[in-house]
């Protein structure tokens, strides 16, 4: 077929709004200006819905600042006449939910789409029904999504090419601070109780703890996971027992007491996260009929990023040592000819050690740093460079051609596309999925 496979763009963690549907007009209770943590947080005895009933809160549209010039480059650039153009589709989903529920979801949508572009003429007469197929795009927990998907649905043969952008394989160690304390690069501002408490309960969270080599500083005595309970404060199960008490169902006899149940919740949102953590480990590409040159994974580096966080005992308890004048773990070696360790860099959320899936090998990656930023983005250049990297990648023009070139096989004409290799692979060794006419940047 001559004309580029539908794209589906799966966004990031917060990366859709969220509206109530239980008023007669619905009301955005989650945009890029409003987050409104108590009607979005989650009921302790029913994940699925929202402790403050009666509601129904479900997925809107997909964050406008962060891929609406994404999604404009891709719909005007991947076809080859503006009358024949390439169906670009955003996929809005709960991302509070565990990533299971939202891969169920992205499988249905696949076949929705696919069936919408059997109805366009242009891909009718190119034959699409006999090939009918998609391309993926995801950033951040929109690439483990689509990872999750090939996991359990690759056999299908419905995906060509897959693009992943900071996505966290071996997770973030914001993650664990966002859960701890309300407070990280996945969040929005300052701690606040209220974020903290919503935090505890959001199941998609703990898909993002880090389990990468030396991510976890454990003192002896102390799991060196945070996949297991006992690695974590008393605080966390404590709060979330508060929570049971203050909107749980009444509690009747010959229930478990009320801090146990949260310890059991807790536990399992862990487990959870773990359960998918190895499941995506095991991943292979040939199970989804893919190899390396049908994925493209964008690593952001040259950002402070926390790499490690650490676990102590204090007066024979379990604490975080989450000191903000430490800055130990908050680094950034990436051009650092001196430094011993180049991996300890990332995009300001997540580590590069934490953006490594095991199914591609490390010569395969293509780096991207707010120095590729052009000139006339200052804006995201500065607030890259200042801040995080992770939430403005998709916003990057330069990246923006990269994937029209990916998905549509495009020769690199203009000269205006370029990537770096991972820290500790040479020019020599390096094998992106697609060639770049001047590969040092």
């Amino acid at each position: 077929m001559q004309l580029p496979y539908p794209v589906i763009v799966v966004p990031g963690v917060t990366g859709v709004y969220l509206r109530d549907e239980y008023p007669l007009t619905p009301e955005y209770v989650w945009t890029v200006l409003k987050k409104d943590y108590e009607r979005v947080a989650l009921h302790p005895d029913d994940l699925r819905y929202e402790a403050n009933e009666p509601a129904r809160v479900m997925p809107g549209q997909i964050h406008d600042i962060a891929y609406r010039d994404m999604l404009d480059e891709l719909r005007s650039n991947l076809g080859p006449q503006r009358d024949k153009p390439v169906p670009v589709y955003p996929f809005s989903f709960d991302w509070r939910q565990p990533l299971e529920s939202s891969e169920d979801q992205l499988d249905r949508f696949i076949t929705e789409v696919i069936e919408r572009t059997l109805l366009l003429p242009h891909y009718h007469k190119a034959g699409y029904a006999k090939e009918g197929k998609v391309n993926l795009l995801g950033h951040s927990m929109g690439g483990l999504i689509i990872t999750g998907y090939l996991a359990r649905w690759g056999q299908k043969g419905l995906v060509d090419k897959v693009a992943t952008l900071a996505t966290p394989y071996q997770g973030s160690v914001e993650a664990a601070i966002q859960i701890a304390t309300g407070m990280a690069n996945l969040g929005t501002a300052a701690s606040s109780s209220r974020e903290r408490e919503a935090a505890r309960l959001t199941p998609a969270l703990y898909y993002f703890l880090p389990s990468y080599p030396d991510s976890l500083i454990s003192a002896p005595g102390i799991p060196n996971s945070l996949f297991n309970v006992d690695a974590w404060q008393a605080g966390v199960v404590d709060s979330i027992a508060d929570t049971i008490r203050l909107k749980g169902l009444p509690r009747t006899s010959g229930q478990k007491p009320t801090k146990q149940t949260a310890r059991d919740l807790f536990e399992k949102m862990l487990t959870d996260g773990k359960a998918h953590r190895d499941r995506l480990d095991s991943f292979k590409l040939a199970k989804a009929g893919l190899d390396e040159k049908d994925w493209l994974a964008v690593v952001g580096v040259g950002v402070k990023t926390r790499v490690q966080i650490r676990v102590v005992k204090r007066n024979g308890k379990t604490d975080f040592d989450l000191d903000l004048r430490d800055q130990a773990g908050y680094v950034n070696t990436w051009g650092n000819s001196n430094s011993t360790n180049q991996y300890l860099t990332g995009d300001g959320t997540v580590p590069f050690e934490g953006a490594i899936p095991k199914f591609l090998r490390m010569e395969s990656l293509v780096c991207v740093t707010p120095d590729d930023f052009g000139p006339w983005e200052l804006r995201d250049r500065v607030l890259s460079a200042a801040t995080d990297l992770h939430g403005v990648l998709p916003t990057m023009n330069m990246l923006q051609r990269l994937l029209v070139r990916f998905f549509a096989g495009k020769a690199d004409t203009h000269h205006n596309t370029w990537g770096l290799p991972a820290p500790g692979v040479t020019t020599d060794q390096w094998d992106p999925p697609l060639a770049f006419d001047k590969k040092d940047g």
